[in-house]
């Protein structure tokens, strides 16, 4: 609207006494100080007149978004703070401390912000110079109410005003064009794509489950980093699609998708890489320490990992010794201190699972020969201790046929859900009305046929994902058919000393001879499956399929 269109009209408003009047569509009159809306309306000359006049709206947005339809501008970070925002009160539903959003997850997400100069900053970083140039013409000002920023979202408390009118990153959101980044509808999506690969600690998908994890890690919440990327698979925690909830104003294409669009599963490594290299560009102070009445602390994980690889009870004193003999369950070592380079970066789940093989090596040797000894050994005192007075002893053996069957049956199950997972959205994507019927009607016509063939074939779509669960694998010991084995004895591979028992085994073999520098190559030690026994790679796999991760990476933690 021109100043001059409601000029003639100089009435005081009822509200707020105020001589300041607009035109909406229907031409009536409003007041711009108070949005008071009055029943009169302006007499037009001629409809043509009418149609060409510049008249000033109510509704927000400019005129460029409703010819285009490309909605509102919005900036790559407020794409990523959303996807935070949705993991957080996911983890919020599972039972994750209310805390965690607003007070750890926000704090982590601002501090990056303004280390990156992003936002809360006197000076914006120069890729967001350069999407603001050449964009900001008079008539966008003048035009176009500025819009709350999505960068609010994440707020604290309200006494955090400051740090939001100090946001330059935020303030400049509401004025910028949407013709910036010609291959994308956000802002800065081209720039983004341009220098990804420069940055390293640049935001990407795997890098909104390192915030998550880092915001775990120092709430000290009983989830591991195996067990997020395992409910991120299922589906409980948003990151596959997690675009499609986007507001509808927040249009995604082009470049866009290559940014916010997954189509792997989340890698363990990495996601824990990126969260230590995070912790330390944050400038984190040490987080607090994991002592022994925490779940993260080795003697706990390790009586978790035991029940789900069914093993006796019995096993846990030797892991809690070797725990004490080893110091690994030190606060010192546990405890993660951002940027100094002098202590080792833990993780807790691989940790555990790798004390658990080095007391079955301390005991069973896993060498393919000692191991099926013992177990004959434990079969025949079975045999005659048939009223298993003390609780049967264990045969490896049997514990081996029943794991291997169980876990072909889950691996199998796995390999055939993911083969069978569809990696497009569930909501269509469509930033041109245009566009909209054509995506609908292709889309009917996919689930269509995918019906079909699932009749055909006979397969049963699942009504719902499963309840989350941090047991893969659960044992009862009412079992009647004698698949649990965690009361079982280990009185076949002990022998007691002076009071005390010890393991019947005098030997033990190294997993290598060499170790690898780990600047050169990146990793401690290679693994091959041929040059181990089979007994030891069984168990590796065991572990490697509860923490779904590379039986390498435990087999690094155990040497």
């Amino acid at each position: 609207m021109d100043e001059e269109d409601a000029g003639d009209f100089d009435e005081c408003c009822a509200q707020c006494s105020d001589v300041n009047w607009g035109l909406t569509d229907g031409g009536r009159y409003y007041c711009r100080t108070c949005h008071n809306v009055i029943e009169r309306t302006r007499e037009v000359v001629s409809a043509e007149t009418f149609l060409n006049a510049r008249v000033q709206t109510i509704s927000k947005g400019s005129r460029s978004q409703k010819k285009t339809d490309k909605g509102s501008e919005w900036y790559v970070c407020e794409g990523f703070q959303l996807v935070l925002k949705q993991q957080a009160e996911a983890l919020e539903a599972l039972g994750v401390c209310p805390q965690m959003k607003d007070e750890i997850l926000c704090n982590f997400w601002r501090r990056y912000l303004q280390k990156n100069q992003q936002a809360y900053c006197n000076k914006p970083s120069g890729e967001t110079i350069k999407a603001l140039s050449g964009c900001e013409s008079s008539t966008d000002r003048d035009s176009e109410p500025e819009r709350p920023s999505l960068l609010h979202f994440l707020s604290v408390s309200e006494s955090d005003g400051d740090l939001q009118t100090d946001c330059n990153y935020a303030s400049s959101a509401g004025k910028v064009s949407v013709s910036t980044s010609v291959g994308s509808g956000s802002v800065d999506g081209s720039l983004y794509v341009k220098r990804n690969q420069k940055d390293k600690l640049r935001m990407s998908m795997p890098m909104t489950l390192s915030f998550c994890y880092m915001a775990l890690l120092w709430l000290k919440e009983p989830m591991t980093l195996s067990d997020l990327l395992r409910f991120v698979v299922e589906g409980h925690i948003p990151y596959f699609n997690a675009y499609q909830h986007f507001p509808e104003k927040m249009k995604l294409y082009g470049l866009d998708l290559k940014i916010f669009c997954v189509e792997s599963w989340p890698e363990y490594e990495e996601v824990y890489k990126k969260m230590v290299e995070l912790a330390a560009f944050l400038d984190l102070p040490r987080f607090p320490d994991i002592t022994d009445n925490c779940f993260l602390h080795p003697d706990v994980l390790c009586m978790k990992y035991l029940m789900e690889a069914n093993l006796p009870d019995e096993l846990h004193i030797w892991t809690c010794r070797l725990v004490k003999k080893t110091s690994i369950g030190e606060a010192d070592f546990l405890t993660l201190t951002p940027g100094n380079k002098s202590t080792r970066k833990v993780k807790y789940d691989v940790l555990a699972a790798a004390v658990i093989v080095v007391v079955l090596k301390l005991l069973f040797l896993l060498d393919d020969h000692y191991e099926w000894f013992l177990s004959d050994f434990s079969e025949e005192r079975n045999k005659y201790n048939k009223d298993g007075e003390g609780g049967p002893y264990f045969e490896f053996k049997k514990w081996y046929k029943v794991i291997k069957c169980t876990l072909d049956v889950e691996q199998k199950k796995l390999d055939e859900e993911k083969a069978k997972y569809l990696w497009k959205c569930e909501k269509p994507l469509f930033y041109s009305l245009k566009k909209k019927s054509k995506i609908l009607r292709k889309r009917q016509m996919v689930e269509n046929l995918q019906n079909q063939f699932g009749k055909l074939s006979g397969s049963v779509r699942p009504a719902g994902r499963p309840k989350p669960s941090s047991f893969l694998l659960s044992w009862s010991e009412e079992n009647t058919d004698g698949s649990c084995f965690h009361g079982h004895s280990l009185k076949g591979v002990l022998k007691e000393r002076h009071g005390l028992h010890a393991a019947t085994n005098t030997n033990y073999w190294l997993g290598t001879v060499k170790l690898c520098n780990e600047r050169l190559c990146g990793c401690l030690a290679h693994y091959r499956e041929e040059d181990f026994p089979k007994s030891y790679h069984f168990v590796l796999g065991l572990f490697s399929f509860l923490l779904r991760i590379q039986p390498s990476s435990i087999h690094e933690e155990f040497l």
